[in-house]
């Protein structure tokens, strides 16, 4: 029963190297000690042989600071934690966590290269003098790059050394390569080739390169010999260059192998240049690399209409394919990638101008095994052109590629639609966490957009541990932000400038910089993140003030309002119901709230007390503008009344008739969706939050267009950036912008997660857990999984009859607030936990319905209103659509009213239809 020290991490990822000096400390503690808590903790570290220890009293386990002397340029080192339980035993000494520091003393290495665009090969050598006793490899490239050394690659990072800003920033590479060093002659080998910095970015024709200059790579090796001497060797003019097997590779095209290229020539080799690069220090990396995370098998080998042979992986992800094949020399397979079939062919319109198409030529000779390295295609289906031989599905593997964080939280219900959906959701971030968080991983854009992170920060943070991924990307924002006058470019990093409005300010889109940093501390408790962070969300918002004027309306300039409202036409995706000053002003008063919370926290009293009451005078004018004494949205949309209800802006007495008037709305549309971006991951809690928490389940669990459901009825297996990126027959939506995978509108997960289920972090980091399961009358169950800073949450329900078991699971050193749906409260210790409460679902007598009935009652009675479509579909199809598309479900309005023009048969069936129905 004795606590036990486990997972302890030193900085903010699991990787050894740390970018920091002082890097903070986090660890876990698992007991079956019910209600355990943290009186102190003993901290140890080993250095140089030499062990230090410290006493830190208190709960503190989650990004503790550093508490000895700063670690030096390289130096290695070890912790280990023991804790003290208020009651009970302490606990044994855990493991010891290595760490190295990987930041360097002095960079000294020259940027070189070929000169020109072109993949190539890159070679330096070198020799070792006497024993090792270690060897570290700093690396980086203005381009995409690996290394070797003696021919083995020194890690298994992918496309290093990811996305940054490449004008401000620049990561850097770190390995231990001692036992790759031979005595003697070693050779340091690099492929280069041009991935981000070269990439042609914008929009159809309008694509053009955004940094300057010819890819280049450095590399740094620092050799400490036993004897206690200290050398260094550096990538310099002395390197020499060769064509390598990579013809061609660019992440939106593809790319191009030739294996005949593989053996290189002894005189193919010349000097290199030193590249002029832009006038950065590369610092180390702070995020985990890209990984290949899972591998794939072909579900299905299929012949299209047009006699091609397509490999479907039945899972829509981001990455690559491998193959095994046997051929001629020279001969060419390629291989084309999409994320849909239409009309039974592959389906590239919606990549516009990204080719997607690797191609590899055959050096002859028996079994050849190749995978592309420097690109990633999102699809599900590849088309396969060229194959020798017969074709054997077993030779063909797809890589699955994303960022390597740790997954940390999952939710399950035997609602197998809403299951197979919030799978997708985590497919949907899989596919754009990779190096930043892009919006989409396929077409000819793949770009950092401020407003889909900012909807989804709240799912992602509870899906995986992305703190230093984000963390690593605000970096960029506050970077780019700075040069753009305190504006939050719409694309970070800000790679397309053609693009009309992208350093104009654009609410929701730049209020990432609040909102983000606000997530990462209520999620990781990442304090720090706030203080990196201040002056940029503070720069923000007097931008939005300045924009806003005297009135404190944001209603002028660009902007994109609640984008994709599925009633906007496919050419006009910014058209919504919604006024888009209306979304601008409440974002407006969420980020000057969130910039005076982060004040506060920080103990930047007069900031925190400047930003208060500007956000309260927002609120006002909110209030004053566009919400009427009795509770009605002068735009009277549902994005209006969410976005209201979730950020606080209702008035006293308001509350209750905003979100009443929400339900009409959205019994009105059927239970189908009418929210784009910044609508969507709130309604369901406006709803429930407001005692509508039986709207909140129709619309949820709808799969009529749009919904959350029907692109899983359809097949999907990622997240649409459309609510009808395909449409019911099939065919592809004709907009020019339209993606399969898309994580934005999955940001209701965060609902499932929080209120559904009902696990959330009632203070930061879930040093208190807060479990408030809510019912829904269309779910059996639903549970929900998070591996906290303290160790692993659960909360959760299922139904046995007119009974609810809850169950709840709360980490060591924290505790736990319950509120069930009865009303009782439990303050709980940890451990875990169970309880079961009454609630039988609830069962309404059916008058008699007909012609007469209230439009509202038909549609509140999914069976009635069944019945009806049903009835008419089965005289007329087409008017049975139109008729589902384009009445409003209102009170007031009888069911006759908008089939007065519906031929008489068609309005006996209905009667019939509705009469019998059976009185429950």
């Amino acid at each position: 029963m004795s606590p036990r020290v486990q997972a302890v991490r030193v900085g903010y990822t699991d990787e050894t190297f740390v970018p920091d000096p002082r890097p903070p400390l986090t660890w876990k503690t698992a007991t079956g000690l019910p209600g355990w808590s943290q009186r102190a903790a003993d901290v140890s570290v080993t250095r140089a042989g030499v062990t230090s220890t410290v006493t830190l009293d208190g709960p503190d386990s989650v990004l503790v600071d550093w508490p000895f002397e700063p670690l030096a340029a390289g130096e290695s080192a070890t912790v280990r934690v023991r804790v003290h339980g208020v009651d009970g035993p302490a606990s044994a000494w855990s493991a010891d966590a290595p760490v190295t520091a990987g930041f360097l003393s002095g960079w000294r290495a020259r940027f070189v290269g070929s000169g020109a665009e072109e993949p190539q090969l890159l070679r330096g050598t070198f020799a070792v003098r006497g024993p090792v006793r270690r060897a570290l490899l700093h690396s980086t490239a203005f381009g995409a790059y690996d290394v070797h050394v003696n021919g083995v690659p020194v890690d298994d990072a992918e496309l290093k050394p990811g996305w940054t800003s490449y004008q401000w920033r620049l990561s850097l590479d770190v390995a231990d390569v001692t036992e790759h060093l031979v005595a003697g002659a070693n050779t340091l080998g690099v492929v280069l080739t041009g991935g981000w910095y070269t990439e042609r970015y914008g929009f159809r024709d309008a694509a053009r390169r955004f940094y300057e200059g010819a890819p280049a790579a450095a590399v740094q090796v620092t050799l400490e010999y036993e004897d206690g001497s200290v050398e260094t060797v550096v990538s310099d003019e002395r390197w020499s260059w060769a064509p390598g097997p990579v013809v061609s590779a660019s992440l939106y095209q593809g790319e191009t192998y030739d294996a005949r290229r593989e053996e290189v020539d002894a005189g193919a080799w010349s000097a290199v240049e030193l590249i002029a690069v832009p006038d950065v220090t590369p610092a180390p990396r702070t995020l985990p690399p890209v990984r290949v995370v899972e591998r794939l098998p072909v579900e299905r080998v299929l012949t299209t209409p047009g006699g091609k042979t397509v490999l479907d992986f039945g899972q829509n992800l981001v990455g690559r394919v491998r193959i095994r094949v046997r051929g001629e020399r020279g001969h060419t397979v390629t291989l084309r990638h999409a994320e849909v079939l239409e009309d039974g062919e592959l389906g590239t319109r919606p990549l516009r101008n990204a080719a997607a198409t690797d191609r590899y030529v055959l050096r002859g000779g028996g079994a050849e095994v190749w995978e592309p390295r420097w690109t990633f295609h999102g699809f599900r289906y590849v088309e396969i052109d060229g194959w020798p031989g017969e074709f054997a599905a077993e030779d063909v593997t797809a890589a699955v590629l994303h960022t390597d964080m740790p997954r940390t939280g999952g939710f399950t219900t035997s609602h197998a639609l809403l299951q197979r959906f919030h799978d997708n959701v985590v497919w949907g971030m899989r596919g754009n966490f990779l190096s930043v968080p892009t919006d989409c991983p396929q077409r000819d854009e793949r770009l950092g957009w401020t407003g889909d992170i900012q909807v989804f920060a709240p799912t992602a943070a509870f899906l995986y541990d992305c703190d230093a991924f984000l963390r690593s990307w605000l970096d960029d924002v506050t970077l780019e932000q700075t040069a753009a006058g305190g504006v939050v470019p719409m694309v970070v990093p800000a790679v397309i400038p053609q693009v009309p409005g992208l350093f104009q300010p654009v609410a929701a889109w730049g209020d990432a910089i609040t909102v983000v940093p606000d997530v990462l501390w209520e999620r990781f408790a990442d304090r720090d993140v706030l203080r990196r962070c201040f002056e940029a969300m503070a720069a923000w918002v007097d931008v939005v003030h300045a924009r806003a004027g005297s009135t404190l309306l944001w209603e002028e300039g660009l902007q994109f309002g609640d984008w994709l409202d599925p009633d906007a036409p496919p050419e006009r995706p910014g058209d919504a119901k919604t006024d888009a000053g209306i979304v601008a002003t409440a974002y407006f008063q969420r980020s000057a709230a969130l910039t005076a919370k982060a004040a506060a926290l920080l103990g930047r009293d007069t900031d925190a007390r400047r930003y208060t009451d500007l956000a309260a005078r927002v609120a006002d004018a909110f209030r004053d503008a566009y919400v009427t004494p009795r509770g009605r949205m002068m735009s009277d949309a549902p994005t209006a009344y969410a976005l209201a209800l979730a950020f606080g802006l209702a008035g006293d007495g308001q509350r209750q008739a905003l979100g009443d008037r929400l339900r009409e709305l959205v019994r009105a549309a059927g239970y189908r969706i009418t929210t784009g971006f910044v609508g969507t991951p709130v309604i369901c809690e406006a709803l429930a939050s407001t005692g509508h928490t039986d709207a909140a389940s129709r619309l949820l669990t709808q799969t009529e267009c749009p919904s959350w459901l029907y692109p899983v009825t359809m097949g999907a297996t990622t997240v649409w950036e459309r609510w009808d990126s395909m449409l019911p027959d099939g065919s592809v939506n004709p907009g020019q912008m339209t993606s399969f995978n898309h994580y934005a509108l999955g940001g209701v997960a965060d609902w499932l997660h929080r209120r559904v289920a009902g696990l959330a972090a009632l203070e930061p980091g879930y040093r208190a857990v807060h479990v408030s399961p809510t019912l829904l009358d269309d779910l059996d169950d639903a549970s929900a999984w998070h591996e906290t800073p303290y160790g692993p949450a659960r909360a959760g329900w299922r139904r046995e009859g007119t009974r609810v078991h809850f169950h709840a699971e709360i980490p060591p050193n924290t505790r736990g607030v319950v509120d069930l749906p009865s009303g009782r409260r439990y303050e709980v210790g940890s451990g875990t936990h169970r309880w079961v409460e009454e609630h039988p679902r609830p069962v309404s007598v059916r008058r008699p319905l007909g012609l007469g009935s209230s439009l509202a009652t038909i549609v509140d009675d999914p069976r009635a209103y069944r019945a009806v479509l049903d009835a008419i579909r089965g005289i007329d199809a087409s008017r049975a659509d139109a008729f589902r598309r384009t009445t409003r479900w209102r009170t007031g309005r009888a069911l006759r009213e908008p089939l007065d023009k519906a031929p008489v048969e068609i309005l006996a069936a209905v009667e019939e239809a509705l009469a019998l129905l059976p009185p429950t």
